[in-house]
């Protein structure tokens, strides 16, 4: 149900909400008197992220694969909106691994919208991805201009976007998807192999370890922290819009920095904790396969059409996720 663009009182599927976002996400669900559905295979997602909710009644998991359609299909029963998150994320793991890569962010997928379409769920909103912009040099980053894909793992989030928009002409399904831009928080995991930039960044320098950046530092990148993405999936749940049917949309903040001004600013922060953490170096190494220079996106049709209306800038979110990891990490 719609109130301003707060989801409230449905009954909402969330895949990977053991994840990162995906437990943000469930967690404010509840919270609003949703009845919420958790499926997880926990390849990436964390039993600790959804272990408060377990004694929730609002609250089911479903322990399994997307890959599985009848797995997909028990999860869709009696939903109303679904909001896609599970995917296996990292350029650097789908080039290591295509094969799972696009057997779980694409056979995964077409199996969720299958599910979703059976079971005439009434919203299907999906994770995508800013990587799709690929080798476009334009900035910002306006959604309908993209370049040619920089990595499998860029292809698969395409690949979603056609099946999303095929899925809505074919079958009158109403689909949104929502391209994240550099998403960070409370809960995304340091521990992976495949740790985003900003918690792979802290739990070095929290143990004086030199955090590694691959290339000069002065890529830049659209941070956009995890409660602006909550906003945007809430919103994208609950429009009356028409012109938001079947369409995609950037979720960021609208601003960029480099990762040289970041990597500062974090170990500031930290050194308020830990003086010793000033005097950790900066490493540098070699720019990765299919990462992109820089990226900034445009966020006004979001704006327009959904009432986006980011409320966390990159500073912001920083001092509120460094204060989290802080305490996670001791």
């Amino acid at each position: 149900m719609q109130s301003n663009g707060i989801l409230h009182d449905s009954r909402v599927l969330v895949t990977g909400g053991a994840g990162f976002i995906g437990s943000n996400i469930v967690e404010r669900l509840l919270i609003q008197n949703n009845k919420v559905v958790c499926l997880d295979n926990f390849s990436t997602g964390k039993r600790e992220n959804i272990e408060p909710y377990l004694s929730n009644s609002n609250f089911t998991l479903i322990e399994g694969d997307i890959r599985d359609l009848e797995t997909c299909h028990k999860a869709c029963e009696g939903i109303e909106i679904v909001l896609h998150e599970a995917a296996l994320g990292s350029v650097p793991r789908s080039i290591n691994d295509p094969i799972t890569t696009n057997a779980v962010n694409i056979g995964g997928f077409l199996n969720m919208i299958i599910a979703a379409r059976d079971a005439k769920v009434k919203r299907f909103v999906y994770a995508a991805s800013s990587s799709t912009y690929g080798d476009s040099k334009t900035l910002p980053k306006v959604e309908e201009n993209i370049g040619k894909p920089l990595s499998p793992y860029a292809i698969t989030k395409y690949v979603d976007e056609l099946y999303a928009g095929i899925f809505g002409k074919i079958y009158g399904m109403s689909t949104i998807g929502l391209r994240y831009f550099n998403v960070f928080g409370r809960r995304q995991d340091p521990e992976s192999a495949y740790a985003a930039v900003f918690p792979k960044f802290i739990k070095a320098l929290v143990n004086h370890k030199s955090p590694v950046i691959y290339g000069d530092g002065e890529q830049s990148r659209d941070f956009t922290y995890i409660d602006n993405v909550i906003q945007a999936n809430e919103l994208a749940a609950t429009t009356t819009n028409p012109e938001a049917e079947n369409t995609v949309f950037n979720v960021a903040f609208g601003e960029s920095n480099s990762l040289n001004e970041l990597t500062a600013e974090i170990i500031e922060s930290l050194a308020k904790f830990d003086p010793e953490i000033a005097n950790v170096k900066i490493q540098y190494g070699d720019v990765r396969l299919g990462d992109i220079r820089d990226s900034l996106a445009s966020i006004e049709k979001a704006k327009r059409v959904l009432g986006y209306n980011p409320q966390y800038d990159v500073h912001q979110g920083l001092k509120e996720a460094i204060d989290w990891y802080y305490e996670y990490l001791k």
